[in-house]
């Protein structure tokens, strides 16, 4: 875990270095910006509304700062997953002694069985929030497919085609263009092509089982709605916005099949 945490700050670092490389290629370095400043024929007193208005504009952080903050924020996302089994003060702390080449306030033995500890803790809290999501989409599934228009394939997945394309449907082996829009079962959405206003492009057979087996049902030009099963999603792991054996529905669209 040292070394790794050692690998994503050199990369961060090395990161940042070439974006504070190009901030001062722009010319928006403080420094320089304070001495241009100085060099003009304005009274220190004067109002001039182009001062003001470049003052406004001004980041609240230095660049040193904002920098530091990236860093920080990206280191922050590795550990997310984490976050609600760590002490925020001992992290800071591991931090800084890293960066300063101290040595380390705890042995290697003695964070193995302590992290050994956390992986257990956030496995018990997964399987039992597992259990509980499996039970629902099972509860909803079978209410679901009793409805008008929705059709259940052989593998438990769920549908109903809101537009009948009249392009060609794709294989498992071809790629597709799509937009779609994913949400729980809550009505949380999670993903959705729409919101970043570009489709999503990938092979069929890359992509979940559900997605997979969906997208097949539907010709070019077409939408559906399709409700996945967790073992047709991302199963009992789950990830970083999708909470474990979570039955998911999706929105979908098919521009092209390449």
């Amino acid at each position: 875990m040292f070394k790794k945490l050692s690998t994503i700050m050199l990369t961060l670092c090395m990161a940042c270095t070439v974006a504070c490389g190009e901030e001062d290629h722009t010319g928006h370095d403080h420094a320089g910006h304070d001495h241009a400043k100085k060099a003009t024929t304005q009274p220190a007193a004067a109002t001039n509304p182009v001062d003001v208005a470049e003052k406004a504009l001004e980041p609240a952080m230095t660049s040193q700062q904002q920098a530091s903050y990236g860093i920080g924020f990206s280191i922050g996302k590795q550990v997310a997953e984490f976050a609600a089994h760590l002490d925020m003060d001992a992290l800071i702390i591991g931090l800084k002694d890293s960066v300063s080449n101290q040595e380390p306030k705890v042995s290697q033995q003695q964070f193995q069985a302590a992290f050994a500890m956390i992986q257990a803790k956030m496995q018990e809290k997964t399987s039992a929030e597992g259990k509980v999501n499996i039970e629902a989409g099972k509860t909803f599934l079978e209410a679901n497919g009793k409805k008008e228009g929705v059709k259940t394939t052989d593998s438990g997945l769920q549908y109903t085609i809101t537009k009948e394309g009249t392009g060609k449907s794709p294989a498992a082996t071809d790629t597709v263009r799509v937009h779609y829009k994913g949400t729980l079962l809550d009505g949380t959405q999670f993903d959705s092509s729409y919101d970043r206003g570009e489709p999503a492009e990938f092979p069929l057979n890359g992509v979940i089982p559900g997605w997979t087996e969906g997208l097949q049902l539907l010709k070019e030009g077409g939408k559906a709605t399709l409700w996945i099963p967790s073992d047709l999603a991302y199963g009992p792991q789950g990830r970083s916005s999708i909470p474990p054996s979570s039955t998911l529905i999706f929105e979908v669209e098919l521009l092209e099949v390449k």
